[in-house]
């Protein structure tokens, strides 16, 4: 059993503790029509795992900043990975389709994921669309939590994500491993 089967089968979905291996995974359907995972990001220094969603708003709040993250640590080694783990059939504005309209619409530099089934959501414990997760060059978990502390940017007092990566970056223990994160419930089936 690997490690994102056994954590698909705890009952609990308790959140990936600091410190823990992130569990690997391969073969996710990007907007681009590509396939996605771990091995095709070796060479990163760090992956940035956002859960995230068409029709939230908080998530769609965020559509410039993590661009703008991209852009900015992209050249530093880091990649971002937005994944989609809401079920199409519960909410049809989570559609695979939706999904490829909103990239475009928002012209993400980044690959956006479809999460089938939500094995990936269970496996992180991810509690809602825009929960964050920082793995090291190990993928290791180093943060997880909120992006920045406001949906309004103009209210922003606290860059948790880039406070987390710059300390991953220059090697050395992130300064707060763990926020609340906040938006829309993410809903298992």
């Amino acid at each position: 059993m690997t490690t994102l089967e056994m954590a698909e089968a705890s009952p609990d979905r308790a959140t990936l503790p600091i410190g823990a291996p992130g569990p690997g995974f391969d073969g996710l359907l990007g907007t681009d029509g590509d396939r996605h995972g771990f091995s095709g990001f070796a060479d990163r220094e760090a992956l940035v795992l956002i859960f995230s969603s068409n029709r939230c708003p908080t998530a769609k709040a965020y559509a410039g900043r993590m661009n703008e993250l991209q852009r900015d640590y992209g050249p530093r080694g880091v990649q971002l990975l937005a994944i989609n783990s809401n079920d199409p059939h519960l909410y049809p504005d989570e559609s695979y389709p939706r999904m490829i309209d909103r990239a475009a619409e928002n012209a993400y530099s980044f690959p956006y994921l479809l999460d089938e089934g939500q094995r990936v959501a269970k496996a992180y414990g991810a509690t809602c669309t825009f929960h964050v997760f920082v793995l090291d060059r190990e993928r290791h978990l180093r943060y997880q939590g909120r992006f920045d502390d406001s949906r309004l940017v103009a209210k922003v007092t606290s860059h948790d994500l880039r406070n987390a990566l710059d300390d991953v970056l220059a090697g050395r223990g992130v300064r707060v491993s763990t926020t609340r994160p906040f938006g829309c419930s993410l809903d298992f089936v």
